[in-house]
């Protein structure tokens, strides 16, 4: 018997040393390359995290807030670009397309360079006409209650930033503006926003930091943009 069990044991451990076994190096990788994976695929489909850079979006947005973004609220997008780059492989498709609602805060692809990502709030929809009246807008030649409006100088005729004529827009696109609207480029001044450029919708700040007075903005954290 105890001859048997003498192989057995001899048996097993031949076995063992003939198995291969992980290095550390090589567990520490396979995690690495599955963290990456995973948050690849968080942050193509899922959530994507954005930095507001200008006051244009003030006071509802700060510089220095750091926002997550809901990819999936508007389509499912197929990756096209190259991880952490602004490269595109080849043209956009979406499928499951939505058109946003009125007062959505977005991050899109700026149309005019698209290896840039903007953040304005829907103020037109898709059919609608849009007329902007000394700084007040009109939708379908009625006036538009905005709450979140902010106006630093007072009415003039400039155009097309306070008066703007009567546009209607088409089917596909939407048009957006910032809160700060004395200091905003949106689409009074580069036109209207094809939906295939949306990146995702705009819902939680998780960190806020002021560079120049206060600092870290505690009040900030965890709150939702539309608050």
């Amino acid at each position: 018997m105890s001859n048997k069990s003498e192989n057995t044991e001899k048996t097993t451990d031949a076995l063992k040393a003939e198995k291969p076994q992980k290095t550390v190096v090589r567990e520490y990788a396979e995690a690495l390359i599955i963290a990456l994976v995973l948050a690849l695929f968080i942050r193509t489909f899922i959530v994507q995290a954005f930095k507001i850079p200008s006051g244009s979006m003030e006071p509802t947005l700060l510089i220095g807030d750091h926002l997550l973004v809901s990819k999936f609220s508007y389509s499912v997008h197929v990756p096209n670009e190259v991880p952490f780059t602004s490269i595109q492989l080849f043209p956009d498709f979406h499928f499951f397309s939505s058109v946003p609602e009125r007062g959505d805060i977005v991050v899109f692809k700026f149309p005019q360079d698209p290896s840039k990502d903007y953040i304005k709030r829907v103020v037109g929809l898709p059919g609608e006409t849009i007329q902007v009246i000394r700084q007040r807008v009109y939708i379908n030649d009625k006036l538009l209650k905005e709450p979140y409006a902010h106006h630093s100088e007072p009415p003039t005729s400039q155009v097309p930033r306070d008066n703007m004529a009567p546009l209607r827009i088409p089917e596909g696109h939407i048009f957006v503006m910032g809160d700060n609207r004395e200091n905003s480029s949106d689409s009074r001044m580069w036109g209207i926003l094809d939906l295939n450029n949306l990146r995702g919708k705009a819902q939680w700040i998780y960190w806020s930091w002021d560079s120049e007075d206060t600092g870290w903005r505690s009040d900030r954290l965890g709150t939702s943009v539309y608050r």
